[in-house]
C-alpha cells in the first residue's frame, strides 16, 4: 500500500513511475497505480529455477503460464507449509544472487526495465531485495536506492545458519546502495547497529498514507475499542483480547481488522473461544479483509485505537490510518511508536506485553473527556509529517542528489 499510494505520488509530481511487484502480486485494498506491469522472480518460478535445472532452460513463455495472478495468490494463501529451511535458503540466494540458478530472473528484470524506459533511480521497497543492488547499478548504471521496512523480524526468524548468512550477506550488500532509507529513527537505529553500519549513514523519510476519503470521526456513540493490522500473536491482537476481557465491562464493543495469513486462522479461533469462555464473544465483531472504503469507515467508528505489537516495529502504517481518521491510540512504549504518539501527543503509550498496563492505558483514555481533542492532535500530525506527499517530497531531494552524484 505504501509503495502503491509513493508512486502515484511521483506520478501526480510529474515523474514517470512504475511499481514492479516483486515473488507475488499486490495484494492492495485500492486501485493499483501500475496494472500492466508484470510479476518478476514470481515465488514458483524462483523455486523450481532454483531447485531443478530444467526449468533454467525453458522458454519464457512457460515462465508466464507460473506467474499467473491465481496461481501465485493461490499458493501464496498456503504459505504456511513452506519450511523454515527453504525460506531461509531463497532468502540468502537472493542476497547474493550471482551464486544463484536464477540469472534467467534477472535477465528478465534487466531486459523490461530497459525497454519500458530506463529508470533515472531504483528504489528497492526492503533490504531483503539488497542483492539486486550490484547488478542492476552495473548492468542499468543507473543509482539503486534500498530502504528498511523491518527486515530483523523476518530474518531472525529463520533458522541457523541461515539466519547468521542472510545478516552477514545483507551487512555487504547495502553498502552498495546510493542511499539507505528508515522510516523512523528508532529502526534506522536498529540497522545500523545490526548492519555494522556508520551513525547516521540510513537517512530517515517517514512512511505516509494517501489521506483522500481518510475524515476525522463524528461523536461516537458508545465505547468501541478497534485494531486495524494482521490477525496474529506479533501484532499483539491476543494482548488486546486479554485486556478487554480484563476490563470485563459489557458496555464496551472490541472490533477487531485485518488480514489472516497462512495458520492465522486457528489462532483466531483459539482466541473466540477464549471470549466466549469469558462470556464476552457478543461484544466482539470481527471484520476480515476490509477494502479501502470500508476500513475508513471501520476506523472513523472507533473510540480508541490499539495494535499492541511485541516486537520491534519499524513504523506501523497502521497507526498512521488510525491517527488520520482522529483516533486517539493506546500503543506500546517501544519501538518506533514513542517518536510518532509523543511528538503527536495523540494518545497514551503503555509498558510493551503487559495487560494489565495496556487495559489500564485503555481506560484512561475512554475515561479522557479531551479524548476527541486528543485525537485531531493525531490528524493533525498526520497532515503535516505523515502523508504521502511529504513522503515523496522527501524522497525527491535525494533523488536529486543521487542521481546527479
Amino acid at each position: 500500500m505504501r509503495d502503491n499510494a509513493l508512486a502515484r505520488e511521483f506520478i501526480s509530481m510529474g515523474h514517470e513511475a512504475h511499481l514492479v511487484p516483486m515473488y507475488l502480486p499486490l495484494q492492495l485494498d485500492e486501485n493499483r497505480v501500475d496494472k500492466s506491469t508484470p510479476v518478476f522472480f514470481g515465488g514458483i518460478n524462483v523455486y523450481l529455477q532454483q531447485k531443478y535445472g530444467i526449468f533454467r532452460k525453458l522458454p519464457r513463455w512457460v515462465d508466464r503460464l507460473f506467474n499467473g495472478r491465481r496461481l501465485l495468490r493461490a499458493v501464496a494463501k498456503r504459505s504456511h507449509l513452506t519450511s523454515a529451511k527453504e525460506q531461509g535458503e531463497l532468502t540468502c540466494l537472493m542476497l547474493r544472487l550471482e551464486e544463484s540458478h536464477l540469472g534467467k530472473e534477472v535477465d528478465k528484470l534487466v531486459e523490461w526495465l530497459e525497454r519500458d524506459g530506463k529508470p533515472d533511480v531504483i528504489i528497492l521497497s526492503n533490504a531483503l531485495l539488497a542483492g539486486l543492488i550490484g547488478e542492476l547499478s552495473r548492468r542499468l548504471e543507473v543509482p539503486v536506492v534500498c530502504t528498511f521496512q523491518g527486515e530483523d523480524s523476518f530474518l531472525d526468524g529463520l533458522p541457523n545458519p541461515w539466519c547468521d548468512t542472510a545478516w552477514k550477506e545483507m551487512a555487504l550488500r547495502v553498502r552498495d546502495a546510493d542511499a539507505l532509507f528508515s522510516p523512523s529513527q528508532f529502526y534506522a537505529k536498529v540497522m545500523e547497529e545490526r548492519l555494522g553500519l556508520e551513525a547516521d549513514s540510513i537517512e530517515v523519510i517517514p512512511n505516509g498514507v494517501d489521506l483522500s476519503g481518510y475524515e476525522v470521526k463524528g461523536k461516537c456513540e458508545g465505547k468501541r475499542i478497534g485494531f486495524l493490522a494482521r490477525m496474529c500473536h506479533s501484532k499483539g491482537l491476543g494482548l488486546l483480547v486479554d485486556a478487554f476481557i480484563r476490563l470485563n465491562d459489557p458496555s464496551l464493543e472490541l472490533a477487531i481488522a485485518g488480514t489472516m495469513g497462512g495458520g492465522d486462522d486457528v489462532y483466531v479461533t483459539g482466541l473466540k473461544a477464549k471470549l466466549k469462555k469469558a462470556g464476552l464473544n457478543g461484544c466482539v465483531k470481527w471484520f476480515p479483509d476490509l477494502d479501502r472504503e470500508a476500513k475508513v469507515d471501520f476506523l472513523r467508528s472507533l473510540s480508541v485505537f490499539s495494535v499492541p505489537v511485541t516486537y520491534p516495529e519499524a513504523f506501523g502504517l497502521y497507526l498512521v490510518e488510525a491517527m488520520a481518521c482522529g483516533v486517539p491510540v493506546v500503543m506500546p512504549d517501544a519501538s518506533a511508536f514513542p517518536e510518532i504518539v509523543d511528538q503527536a501527543g495523540c494518545g497514551v503509550l503503555v509498558a510493551r506485553d503487559s495487560v494489565d498496563d495496556l487495559a489500564r492505558g485503555i481506560q484512561e483514555l475512554l475515561d479522557d473527556p479531551d479524548r476527541e481533542l486528543i485525537g485531531k492532535k493525531g490528524r493533525r500530525a498526520v497532515e503535516e509529517r505523515y502523508h504521502v506527499g511529504a513522503m515523496a517530497a522527501n524522497f525527491e531531494k535525494v533523488f536529486g542528489k543521487v542521481v546527479r552524484k
